[in-house]
């Protein structure tokens, strides 16, 4: 029998500075158009409980969003697998301190459906593949 108080993976988390104010980068990070430009097409509105899906190279995630905060705070589950995903967003002297969480892990063995493949191998690709995310979030910010 398994302890009930596994050790779950540790959240995904990036931080960066974006040189261009919050509302800026918040029109990237809370509208359909600025997520697809850097993430992934969906079909996202900008309100708290509103439920949508991100075109994943697995084929549609069902999202929901869970917080809802201009222009500082957008959090939403993302896929069946529990985890949440969160964009905080924080003005400096004109440029975003732009912090990235992905949480909702589960513990490190347990083999996620949709890939077939443990957690924490998952995780780990997740984590590489958010960092060239948040460089491209950078980028598409910065050149509009």
């Amino acid at each position: 029998m398994e302890p009930i108080n596994q050790a779950m993976l540790e959240d995904i988390k990036h931080v960066i500075i974006i040189d261009a104010p919050v509302q800026k980068v918040w029109d990237f990070v809370a509208t359909s158009e600025g997520i697809a430009s850097w993430f992934m097409p969906n079909d996202f509105q900008p309100e708290e409980g509103n439920e949508f899906h991100l075109q994943s190279p697995f084929g549609p995630s069902p999202c929901k969003v869970t917080e809802f905060d201009p222009p500082n705070r957008l959090s939403f589950t993302w896929d069946t697998e529990g985890w949440i995903v969160s964009f905080l967003l924080t003005e400096i002297e004109g440029k975003t301190e732009f912090t990235l969480i992905h949480g909702g892990w589960k513990h490190p063995e347990a083999v996620l459906p949709k890939a077939n493949e443990k957690s924490f191998i998952i995780r780990d690709r997740m984590d590489h593949g958010w960092e060239g995310i948040v460089r491209t979030l950078n980028e598409k910010v910065v050149e509009a």
